[in-house]
């Protein structure tokens, strides 16, 4: 299912913008993502593989562990351009080991499964090979790097990524130009440019810059791991404004959370339930709603209905 194009449904996604900025905003990003698409090449120098169904995510039967323990079950999960997933259950039902895993942790094992991104297999890909073809993983607790600024990491972030596709790097000049148009479309105040990198930040500000990071980097596939945790309401609108504004037809995000708040401000197509390991219930954003009245005990095997 493809995010619509018309004027209602970004008004609706993008809290606090008119329906004609939310859809300036994201018109814009789209079409500076559409040129990055169109540019990608992989060392070889061909079109990197898409999958025929449009899958930017195809994960089969994924059984992984951690010092002999198992903690993915069996998971199946497939994600469509231009969709939103959220990824709901319980403390320990392995929803971050997932994200975790997608982005290349080499303290996980997988035993079996195959995880497709963009139709290649990328469990024998390092996570600096991943995030070269586009793969984002927004930490629940984002680390902070003193003395390096914000400007360094990302443009040296983004030139690598450029690089490894067999691109011309961007010049100061022109990764600052670049820099500063995203800023200004995730709302992120200009100082934070020479701020190392979440160093003394605030909860708030942490989570914004690695939007930041996001918008910069412009992935095919963000994976945002409980990005609403630890932010009050206020902040919480920000982070989630400055997410959707970088929705489009071309990506699709998978949005790990523990409430159902952080989907008042993010509308998911999908809601998937993972309880011990598997994927237990998967429905609309209306069983997110369900959890938060009911909870996760009604998920029992007899009941559920994948």
């Amino acid at each position: 299912m493809l995010v619509p194009n018309h004027k209602s449904f970004y008004q609706d996604l993008r809290p606090g913008f008119s329906a004609g900025q939310s859809a300036e905003r994201a018109g814009i990003f789209e079409q500076a993502v559409k040129r990055e698409r169109e540019a990608q090449q992989n060392k070889d120098g061909s079109k990197i593989a898409e999958n025929f169904c449009g899958w930017v995510l195809e994960i089969k039967e994924l059984h992984v562990t951690i010092e002999g323990k198992p903690i993915l079950k069996g998971v199946n999960l497939t994600v469509r351009k231009g969709e939103i997933h959220a990824i709901m259950g319980p403390n320990g039902a392995g929803k971050s080991t997932l994200a975790k895993v997608l982005a290349g942790d080499p303290a996980y094992e997988v035993v079996s499964g195959e995880v497709l991104f963009l139709g290649q297999n990328i469990l024998e890909l390092d996570p600096e090979q991943r995030a070269h073809l586009g793969l984002f993983l927004g930490f629940q607790y984002p680390v902070e790097l003193p003395g390096i600024s914000n400007l360094q990491f990302l443009q040296t972030a983004y030139n690598a990524k450029r690089k490894a596709r067999s691109e011309p790097v961007l010049s100061d000049e022109e990764f600052q130009k670049l820099l500063d148009e995203r800023m200004e479309l995730v709302e992120v105040r200009s100082e934070f440019k020479l701020r190392g990198v979440n160093e003394g930040f605030s909860g708030g500000e942490k989570k914004r810059n690695e939007i930041l990071q996001m918008a910069v980097l412009a992935p095919a596939l963000a994976i945002l791991d409980e990005t609403d945790s630890g932010l009050d309401i206020d902040a919480m609108r920000i982070v989630a404004r400055g997410v959707s504004c970088l929705m489009n037809e071309e990506n699709a995000l998978l949005l790990i959370t523990h409430y159902q708040r952080l989907l008042d401000y993010i509308r998911p197509h999908f809601v998937h339930v993972i309880i011990d390991g598997k994927v237990v219930q998967s429905g609309g954003a209306e069983l997110a709603l369900e959890l938060e009245n009911k909870g996760y005990d009604w998920l029992h095997p007899a009941e559920v209905n994948v």
